[in-house]
């Protein structure tokens, strides 16, 4: 792994990443579609907020049925998001401004319009082997996306494994000349000088259908060494698993540096908050914040040291945090207070594009709106359960994600500056005062929280290597200490929209940032305001 010769630390550990998703980014070609060329022409603008590296959702050539995230060819561009060309320019013109690109390594399943798998229909015994067949269902194993994970294929007369949709098939990652395939691919990957790739829902490859088994499978971890001998060793380069069934025991199994498998990985512990145990993600429950505190925490400090984790708040498959841990009344102070509470952890954290300016879900109030596949699945069946269509939307507008991919707000324009025509989807009516323009007019807007948040990390080691100790407070403060060599700091966030009083016996040095413009000399008899937050060094 490369090494930060100042500190003899992976560049990944300090950096700040930003996910985009080209489709809703930026239209280039005004066909209302987010490209390539749209993010070459914002690079300025993600420099000015200060990001190390850009994870690109998936941009290869595919039929789009779950958004990219089925590929028919990892070596192809989607057309609509631009070339080849397109993209080595990107890499290149990111790398000018100091920003790596991250590709979306999607390898657990590919498109069944992939030429391997319809060369498997046709009968071509090697690439039969490439996917997971079985003459019955031997289970009745589910899909992520509802209903039963094995379909059947008339051209084979037998059922094929998808964990996902049915036009997903799953990789069988037990042919080596599958793997051999997929290391090929990355190498190719990696010599057009990508900075490293987030692995899609890695954690399911060593899966064991026939025994259910699917997180965690018994060669999971030879496959991930496999891979990193293969395609990975001694380059510069981060790669960050997507594991949902990871815990603070198995994450170093992941990512201790002499396994030689991954940098870090992606939890979503804190993700499943509203979510009813052991029920599917659409049965909600409320949101507890002492809950969150316990979850967050136990990443911070249950993590052993040789394990490194992630940090965030949204993403491409999850609602936005402002809908869902702020409060539309106070949504400057809560979105800093979400900022500043996550940024201040241990750990590499992501913005996901949209969150630094505070953009926020737009609900949806008939099933004609809804784009993605998994909340379609979802309506679908649950009408067919005669459950009422309120309740149904009701779940899609708290979990669904197409929260997350309506297009960015860049101006008040009728299409918020995305495109000069109307949009694959439409854009939130919000954007009139929610936009890029607006928070850089605005000296005490979101995007400078972000910007400073970013930069603390950059000049303070306490931020990445400090230890973390949460305080026993009111069940709505979320406080705690980071400490690293003679240095203390002080994260207090009154996680609600009443006055919360807080008193703290420790001494403040400096104020380090707060979301009230406010200098902190004293601590020890504070009235909190609505979701104030602060962060002060503590005198020795």
């Amino acid at each position: 792994m490369h090494k930060n010769n100042k500190d003899n630390v992976p560049w990944w550990q300090s950096a700040v990443f930003y996910q985009i998703y080209p489709k809703s980014f930026q239209d280039s070609n005004h066909d209302g579609i987010g490209d390539i060329k749209g993010i070459i022409s914002r690079l300025p603008y993600l420099h000015q907020l200060g990001i190390d590296a850009i994870w690109l959702s998936p941009i290869y050539s595919s039929p789009n049925v779950d958004n990219g995230y089925d590929i028919d060819n990892y070596y192809e561009i989607l057309a609509e998001f631009g070339t080849m060309k397109d993209v080595e320019q990107l890499i290149a013109k990111a790398k000018t401004f100091g920003i790596q690109i991250i590709m979306d390594l999607v390898v657990n399943h590919t498109s069944d319009q992939h030429p391997w798998f319809l060369e498997a229909e046709k009968g071509n015994k090697k690439y039969q082997d490439y996917y997971v067949w079985q003459k019955e269902p031997p289970n009745d194993l589910q899909s992520f996306f509802g209903g039963t994970a094995w379909a059947f294929n008339e051209k084979q007369n037998r059922y094929y494994l998808h964990l996902f949709s049915k036009n997903q098939p799953d990789l069988n990652w037990e042919n080596p000349n599958m793997r051999e395939d997929i290391w090929k691919m990355m190498r190719f990957w990696i010599d057009k000088g990508i900075g490293g790739f987030r692995l899609d829902v890695i954690d399911l490859i060593g899966k064991q259908p026939e025994k259910e088994i699917l997180g965690d499978g018994p060669n999971l971890h030879i496959y991930l060494q496999e891979m990193y001998h293969e395609a990975l060793k001694e380059k510069d380069l981060v790669t960050i698993g997507e594991t949902g069934s990871v815990t603070p025991e198995t994450a170093p199994l992941y990512t201790a540096p002499e396994r030689n498998e991954l940098s870090m990985v992606f939890q979503f512990q804190h993700m499943a908050l509203d979510e009813q145990t052991g029920r599917s993600k659409w049965a909600l429950k409320k949101l507890s914040i002492p809950e969150l505190k316990k979850v967050l925490s136990k990443w911070q400090t249950a993590l052993p040291e040789n394990a490194w984790n992630s940090l965030f708040w949204s993403n491409h498959d999850q609602p936005r945090i402002l809908s869902r841990w702020g409060d539309e009344n106070y949504s400057l102070e809560s979105g800093k207070m979400l900022a500043i509470l996550l940024h201040l952890m241990r750990g590499t954290p992501f913005i996901y594009q949209g969150e630094e300016i505070g953009m926020t879900n737009f609900p949806i109030h008939s099933a004609k709106q809804i784009q993605d596949i998994e909340s379609q699945n979802f309506y679908q069946d649950q009408q067919k359960a005669g459950i009422a269509k309120e309740k149904i939307l009701e779940s899609i507008n708290t979990k669904g994600r197409d929260n997350a991919r309506t297009p960015m707000q860049w101006d008040d324009t009728i299409f918020g500056g995305f495109s000069p025509v109307s949009p694959w989807y439409p854009i939130n009516p919000n954007h009139k005062q929610i936009n890029v323009a607006a928070n850089l007019k605005n000296p005490d807007s979101l995007f400078y929280t972000y910007q400073k948040l970013i930069l603390l990390r950059k000049k303070n080691p306490i931020i990445i290597w400090g230890s973390y100790e949460l305080l026993n407070t009111a069940p709505t403060i979320f406080a705690y200490k980071r400490s690293y060599k003679q240095e203390t700091w002080l994260v207090c966030a009154n996680f609600s929209d009443q006055e919360t009083f807080y008193s703290f016996s420790g001494k403040p040095e400096t104020t380090i940032i707060s979301n009230y413009n406010v200098t902190y000399s004293s601590i020890d008899n504070l009235n909190l305001r609505p979701y104030e937050t602060f962060v002060v060094k503590l005198k020795p």
